[in-house]
């Protein structure tokens, strides 16, 4: 594992993204829940209630939460700047997130709209009190890294999306839908998918695989243009979404080309890392992989059906690539957290990061994962596989939450033992200097 680059004296305490980590297999349980206690019809429009809370059970439960958390610990680490009272921050956000989300949930399956004009507040507030002082951080920085500059690409996407939301909730809880309704939803939903999640997957992996994996490093054109050339798409497939809409599949290939060469090439560059054990993160980095090519093609061909195929296009876009990524990286970064922090107090007896996840576990819940993908496209034509394709959800989330539960628990145990080194005379010369 190579840590070169790494500003470790920045990273804020480990509760900071580990309360974010953990909450957000619980929101995915949620989502399964739901998906198995709705009808199928209701599922095929994007723009019913139940669709909505569900989608965004997922994407602001588990993306959102899974996100925030890495950018909180992230950030710091690998641009060297300290985000303003992180602590305090994290923990305010994150009950405003909790309440907020839960509120727009239920508000919308249940069509109370009391609840949503409480979610459209609580949300928004939630994840600006996090997104704004990171912007502002990322100003500071000194030596702006490929990674770095995605961060903040995303970050804008998010800030955006964000206020997109809050505007579109607010709508759906005054009753009060406009003609642009629909076409802010469909800008916050893409740029969610792809400026947000999407942009930050590609800076975090310029950094991440070259660690983790030891893979050979990007070459200079992807890690300086790909972003860019995306962010480009994407504000040209906004530009066409509201005033040419016949001719926003161009936008589409065009975004869809960059982020298939960055999975291609994600893909060659595991062929090649230096040690090739058998991992079940690299087959979420495969099928991620996979799901997006699909995914894209269905995207699209969407285009000419008058987005009839919509849901199917979420699943393997949203589901299969980004979902599966982050699933991944839950398996890698929860582990290293709680090495690293440990480390750093002096522990030097520590499970390494593989013995933390139980790979029997992680493989079966691989496994119900990928078939509850599968299940959900096949739904869309046979809603028989609804049922069971969301009770494999269900359990494929419930395993991801104990496994990873487990490094936690190993964090505790540990702390409550004396440690092989004290470092506080270490701390006390920091301080001095």
């Amino acid at each position: 594992m190579e840590l070169t680059g790494l500003s470790t004296d920045q990273a804020p305490p480990i509760s900071a993204p580990l309360r974010f980590f953990l909450t957000a297999p619980l929101f995915a349980i949620l989502a399964g829940l739901l998906i198995f206690g709705t009808e199928t019809d209701a599922l095929i429009s994007r723009f019913s209630y139940e669709t909505i809370a569900i989608a965004h059970a997922l994407t602001v439960g588990f993306l959102g939460f899974v996100m925030l958390g890495a950018l909180t610990q992230m950030l710091p680490v690998l641009a060297g700047v300290k985000i303003y009272k992180v602590e305090s921050l994290t923990i305010i956000s994150y009950i405003l997130l909790v309440i907020g989300l839960l509120s727009m949930v239920f508000g919308l399956y249940f069509q109370k709209h009391i609840l949503n004009f409480v979610a459209s507040g609580t949300l928004t507030l939630g994840f600006l009190l996090l997104i704004v002082p990171m912007l502002f951080a990322i100003k500071k920085v000194v030596n702006f890294t490929p990674t770095v500059k995605a961060m903040g690409v995303s970050l804008f996407f998010a800030f955006v999306s964000v206020l997109l939301g809050a505007h579109l909730l607010a709508s759906h809880a005054s009753g009060n839908i406009a003609s642009s309704h629909y076409i802010f939803a469909n800008i916050h939903s893409v740029w969610t998918i792809f400026g947000f999640a999407g942009v930050l997957i590609i800076g975090v992996a310029f950094q991440v695989l070259p660690m983790f994996y030891v893979a050979p490093r990007f070459k200079q054109f992807c890690k300086r243009r790909v972003v860019l050339l995306i962010s480009i798409g994407l504000i040209l497939w906004a530009f066409t979404n509201i005033f040419f809409t016949q001719y926003d599949f161009i936008a589409k290939i065009w975004i869809g080309l960059f982020f298939w060469a960055f999975v291609t090439t994600v893909w060659i560059k595991l062929n090649k890392r230096r040690r090739p054990v058998r991992d079940v993160t690299v087959l979420y980095w495969r099928s991620s992989s996979i799901f997006l090519t699909l995914g894209i093609f269905a995207w699209v061909f969407n285009s000419f059906l008058d987005d009839k195929m919509i849901v199917i296009v979420s699943v393997l876009i949203g589901g299969g690539f980004v979902i599966s990524i982050m699933i991944g990286m839950l398996y890698k970064i929860i582990p290293f957290l709680v090495w690293f922090h440990l480390n750093a107090r002096g522990y030097m007896n520590i499970p390494t990061m593989n013995e933390m996840i139980d790979k029997r576990v992680a493989n079966i819940q691989f496994v119900l994962y990928i078939l509850a993908l599968i299940g959900f496209v096949f739904s869309y034509f046979y809603p028989r596989f609804l049922e069971l394709s969301s009770l494999s959800f269900i359990l494929s989330m419930i395993l991801l939450e104990y496994n990873v539960i487990n490094p936690v628990l190993i964090y505790s145990k540990i702390m409550k033992t004396k440690p092989d080194f004290d470092m506080s005379a270490f701390g006390m010369m920091h301080e001095e200097q």
